[in-house]
C-alpha cells in the first residue's frame, strides 16, 4: 500500500477508489485466486506482518529472525555482511515459502544506506509493521586503554544508528496509519542489561545502551499519537553467540585480556564467572528475547519500557 501511495505522489497525488471499483477488484477472479494462493495455512502470531531486523545475519538477530518467521512474519534481513544476510534470507524462504524473507546490505551508521534499506523494504513488501534495532558492537577496556576511535565506533553503531533507523522507519508507518487508523506499529531496540546498570571497564558500550533507553523513552512520547509503540528489550549475556564466543574478538577474550574477571586464567574461567552471576544459571538465548519481542508487539498498552530478559541478573526496582 505504501509503495503505491509513494509512487502515486509522483504523478500528481492519489485519490480513493469508489466502492464499486473496490468491489470489482475484490471479486475479480484472478485477484481472488491470487489471494487464496498467498494465504499461509499456518497462522502464526505475527501472520503477514513485515519485520525489519538490523544485524540479523548472525547472532541474536539471526535467531530472532528465525523465530519470528516461525510466527508468520515476513522478514527483512539487514546487515553489513551482505552474503551472510542473503544466506539467512534464502534459508528462511526455503523453510517458510518464497518471498517470506529478503536481504538488504546496510550500514546503519550511514544515512543514505539507512534510507535505501527502508525504501527497499517498502518496495518489496509494500509497508513496514515492526522495526527491530538489533545491530550493535562492543569494545571494552579501561579509561587508559580505550581509544577515541573505538569509543566513537561504539557510539555510532549503538546510539547514532538507532536514531537514524528510527527516523526513517516511522515514515511508512505514519502513512499506513492514515489509511488504517486501528493499526499499531512497533519500534523495538535490542538493548542490554548494561543499559540498566553500569559495566566495569565497558563504559563505551554501557553508555551507548543507557543512551538507547533514553532514545526509546523519548521516541515513545513523540510517536504515541501515531500508534507507534517504542520499547527496549534488555537481554542478559548471550554466551553462546559470536559476540561472546568468537575466539579472536569475542568478549570472553576481550574481558580476559582486560582483567575484568579477577583470577581468570582462560576463557572458560571467564564464562563460568558470568554464568555464576545469573540466578537461573545460564546465558540468555534468542528464544528468550523472541518471547519478549512477541509480548512487546502483541500488547497494546506499554510504550517507553525497558524490559529485562536477564535470568534475574538485573531486576527492576
Amino acid at each position: 500500500m505504501v509503495s503505491i501511495i509513494l509512487t502515486a505522489q509522483q504523478f500528481g497525488g492519489y485519490a480513493p477508489m469508489s466502492p464499486d471499483l473496490v468491489r470489482f477488484i475484490m471479486e475479480w477472479e484472478a485477484e481472488s485466486y491470487r489471494s487464496k494462493a498467498n494465504t499461509d495455512k499456518t497462522k502464526g502470531r505475527l501472520q503477514g506482518k513485515v519485520v525489519l531486523i538490523t544485524g540479523s545475519a548472525q547472532g541474536f538477530g539471526k535467531g530472532i529472525a528465525e523465530l519470528l518467521a516461525e510466527e508468520g512474519a515476513n522478514i527483512v534481513i539487514a546487515d553489513m555482511n551482505a552474503q551472510g544476510a542473503q544466506d539467512v534470507a534464502k534459508k528462511l524462504c526455503e523453510k517458510h515459502g518464497q518471498g517470506r524473507a529478503f536481504a538488504v546490505a546496510a550500514n546503519v551508521t550511514n544515512e543514505n544506506s539507512v534510507q535505501k534499506m527502508f525504501a527497499c523494504t517498502v518496495l518489496y513488501y509494500g509497508g513496514l509493521d515492526v522495526f527491530i534495532n538489533n545491530a550493535g558492537i562492543v569494545r571494552s577496556g579501561s579509561l587508559e586503554e580505550m581509544t577515541k576511535e573505538s569509543f566513537e565506533l561504539v557510539t555510532n553503531v549503538n546510539y547514532l544508528a538507532y536514531f537514524l533507523c528510527t527516523k526513517y522507519a516511522v515514515e511508512p508507518m505514519k502513512i499506513q496509519k492514515q489509511y488504517a487508523p486501528e493499526t499499531m506499529f512497533d519500534i523495538i531496540e535490542i538493548n542490554s542489561k548494561s543499559g540498566l546498570s553500569g559495566s566495569n571497564k565497558n563504559f563505551a558500550y554501557a553508555g551507548s545502551k543507557f543512551g538507547g533507553i533514553g532514545l526509546t523513552q523519548s521516541f515513545a512520547l513523540e510517536l504515541a499519537p501515531f500508534g507507534i509503540k517504542c520499547n527496549a528489550i534488555c537481554p542478559g549475556n548471550y554466551l553462546d553467540g559470536p559476540l561472546w564466543s568468537d575466539p579472536e574478538k569475542g568478549l570472553f577474550v576481550q574481558y580476559l585480556k582486560a582483567g575484568k574477571v579477577p583470577g581468570a586464567k582462560n576463557v572458560e574461567d571467564v564464562r563460568k564467572f558470568y554464568e555464576s552471576k545469573v540466578p537461573l544459571g545460564r546465558g540468555c538465548l534468542p528464544k528468550d528475547v523472541a518471547v519478549s519481542i512477541l509480548y512487546a508487539i502483541e500488547q497494546t498498552y506499554e510504550t517507553g519500557q525497558a524490559i529485562p530478559v536477564t535470568g534475574g541478573q538485573e531486576m527492576l526496582k
